[in-house]
């Protein structure tokens, strides 16, 4: 089956607060969307889409995707105004004959093959599946007034992550729907945050919840920065262990 990825680093990264855009940041002197692009072009994974600002295009080929060499990487699009409108053009840029999506956030640098695999073979099974881990704290839904109002059942609280792996024409159609039905969405108040979203509004099938690592965080905030450096400075002393 031939797969491809959608790497999404097309966000301004205003809560980083930083002159520099997030997806560019040197974390542990690697600039962070390379972290996750490695991942792919050492895994099964057939092809990449790369999705960035339209003004970064051309200084980020020149300056971190020509030097790392990176072969996979069958396009780089430009993002749209908001994530799911940069995840149909990077669906959109894949080759027509892809039978499996990945779609992922580039700011999570810390996927790996495990993880991959994972997705790959639950996808295959169930056609719809989501990267997470099971919550550790207690959640609690809030009121209208900012009060506690209601408490799920921790065992059935998932903190969902990326990538989020589909069949590709399936999803394709699905967010070509989305973008014909966007203005009557947003009407109903209805927010799409990620793209297991899109199969549960538009699609038929269930999402499967497939375990990642708690370490597949998202980096957003400076302090994402730090806890990023420790998780590196982590793995290469387990490395080193073993």
């Amino acid at each position: 089956m031939k797969t491809a990825a959608v790497v999404l680093a097309a966000g301004s990264g205003s809560r980083m607060k930083s002159s520099v855009k997030k997806q560019y940041m040197e974390i542990c002197g690697k600039p962070l969307i390379l972290y996750s692009l490695e991942v792919f072009e050492r895994s099964f994974v057939d092809e990449v889409v790369l999705v960035l600002p339209e003004d970064d295009i051309e200084e980020v080929m020149e300056k971190i995707i020509k030097p790392a060499a990176l072969k996979k990487i069958k396009a780089v699009v430009p993002g749209g105004s908001t994530r799911y409108h940069s995840v149909r053009l990077g669906l959109m840029a894949m080759s027509e004959d892809t039978d499996i999506a990945f779609i992922h956030d580039g700011a999570r640098p810390f996927i790996d093959e495990d993880i991959l695999e994972r997705g790959f073979e639950a996808v295959k099974e169930y056609g719809a599946c989501v990267i997470g881990m099971p919550v550790k704290d207690t959640i609690k839904i809030a009121d209208e007034d900012g009060f506690a109002g209601t408490t799920p059942d921790r065992d059935k609280t998932w903190l969902i992550q990326t990538p989020q792996i589909f069949m590709y024409k399936e999803i394709l159609e699905l967010y070509k729907e989305l973008a014909e039905k966007e203005s009557q969405i947003i009407a109903d108040g209805i927010n799409i945050t990620d793209d297991s979203m899109v199969m549960e509004t538009f699609g038929n099938r269930r999402v499967k919840l497939v375990q990642g690592t708690y370490d597949n965080v998202k980096i957003t905030t400076p302090d994402d920065i730090v806890l990023a450096e420790e998780i590196i400075k982590n793995k290469k002393v387990k490395k080193i262990e073993n």
